[in-house]
């Protein structure tokens, strides 16, 4: 059933966001001269798994280290919703050409949309470290949280979603909760079985290379930092990409801006996410994040969804800074060490740095191994020294470009009228597939010279060929 006559004004039922990105965010609103109440965007967005989200910061503890990166995951997610929409736009034609029985524009528009939308919405706080600190002990993420959060708590607004701001979906479509909850967790192994072929179609553009996720996120955090990465060129990226008969398809032409787009988001690892003094502070929140969540939410996240509704950078932070005058022993010394964290006393200083190119067949190479080795390098006074070592990983392309799966990008050749994925690792073969930035933290920077002295010794008599790479 339509909602509103043809005759009223165009800018009815949608309204505009501002936003520093990318100027101004449409999004569906209901339409101001009915009685019938319907459901859009608005209120995916002013529900609380959705607001939320303006209460965890996108960058974790990068905000120490950058002042002006205060935005979050609300604002993140509305950059992205944007971008999947102008994806999809420029790339219903060419998926109807090779999906003949394709649902409607405007329905594959809101799919991905909110898709895009929601795709962090699984996030707790400090996002990706909640992850790795948090989450792995129940064998969760914050793409499998989100999955149930989709299902259980909006899947009845999004079924009852029926247009995009292009306008109205087709008779008989409707939006299925499952099948976004399938292309958020981008997951190469689950299975595809009963999904329709434009679903399984649209992986590469939500987990692929280039993503709306990544573009966003890196014209974001960059913009937010202050950090000048040279040129994205989204408009160039946009307007050569397309779906061939083989999957989304990027014609030569734009594979320069590609290779902009991968340098950009590689210095943005290297400068603001991997930062020395944001590992270091994450050092510190490894020490206490565990017994910290232990004691504010003993709980496996899917079992107390309620509970995780109240879990963000915001509730934590503002519980432990009452901590080091309470009651509780446990509570008082871990208040002590996030007011030191919260203060930015950075307990861990560099003494020593390196970006190297994981090496290919050596297990050996691990953080624990490394030290271990690094220790019989130090002279015997201070082979007890409390020292940390961090590996952090730089992935800026696919491991192998050529072996993406269901994730797989293919380039299409103007001159031969061909497609194939060679030509990817021929454009991007300047970037490498993955780096580690290996970092040597002390207390303090008295033994820097001998702590970098012995790095270096175990570098060579143990992995040489990352000190001189061919």
């Amino acid at each position: 059933m339509r909602l509103i006559e043809s005759s009223a004004p165009p800018f009815d039922g949608v309204s505009l966001l501002a936003d520093p990105i990318h100027g101004y965010i449409s999004l569906t609103v209901p339409f101001t001269n009915t009685t019938t109440r319907e459901q859009t965007e608005k209120d995916l967005i002013d529900s609380p798994w959705v607001q939320r989200l303006r209460y965890i910061l996108q960058l974790q503890s990068a905000h120490w280290v950058y002042p002006g990166a205060e935005h979050t995951r609300f604002q993140h997610s509305l950059g992205t919703m944007h971008l999947a929409g102008r994806f999809m736009r420029q790339l219903y034609p060419s998926l109807h050409r090779i999906i003949p029985d394709l649902p409607s524009l405007a329905f594959l528009e809101e799919f991905v949309r909110i898709t895009a939308l929601l795709h962090d919405i699984g996030h707790g706080p400090f996002c990706h470290f909640f992850d790795h600190h948090f989450l792995h002990q129940y064998g969760l993420s914050h793409e499998l949280v989100g999955q149930h959060i989709i299902r259980d708590h909006l899947g009845e607004i999004i079924r009852n979603i029926q247009r995009s701001p292009s306008g109205y979906f087709a008779n008989g479509e409707q939006l299925n909760p499952e099948h976004i909850a399938f292309l958020i967790l981008k997951d190469p192994h689950q299975s595809t079985k009963g999904l329709p072929s434009w679903v399984t179609a649209l992986r590469p553009l939500l987990g692929g290379i280039f993503t709306p996720d990544n573009c966003d996120y890196v014209l974001r955090d960059s913009y937010m930092c202050g950090v000048a990465i040279g040129p994205v060129d989204i408009e160039r990226l946009l307007h050569y990409t397309f779906f061939s008969s083989h999957g989304l398809t990027i014609h030569q032409s734009g594979l320069s801006a590609l290779q902009m787009f991968l340098h950009a988001r590689l210095y943005l690892y290297a400068n603001v996410y991997y930062h020395r003094t944001t590992r270091a502070i994450d050092l510190h929140l490894q020490e206490i994040f565990q017994p910290t969540l232990q004691l504010l939410f003993p709980h496996n996240p899917l079992k107390a969804l309620s509970r995780y509704l109240h879990l963000t950078d915001w509730h934590v932070m503002e519980t432990v800074r009452t901590w080091p005058k309470s009651r509780h022993p446990g509570k008082r010394r871990l208040g002590v060490e996030w007011a030191n964290i919260l203060n930015r006393h950075v307990k861990w200083k560099t003494a020593f740095s390196l970006l190297v190119p994981i090496p290919q067949g050596s297990s050996s190479f691990q953080p624990q191994t490394f030290l271990a080795r690094m220790r019989k390098s130090l002279p015997l006074k201070l082979r007890e020294t409390d020292i940390r070592i961090d590996f952090a990983y730089k992935d800026p392309r696919p491991i192998n470009l050529l072996q993406m799966g269901g994730f797989q990008i293919f380039v299409w050749n103007p001159a031969t009228n061909t497609i194939d994925k060679e030509s990817l690792r021929t454009y991007l073969q300047h970037l490498p597939a993955r780096m580690i930035t290996l970092r040597i933290f002390s207390q303090d920077h008295s033994q820097d010279m001998v702590l970098a002295q012995a790095a270096e010794k175990t570098l060579q008599k143990h992995w040489p060929e990352l000190l001189h790479p061919t």
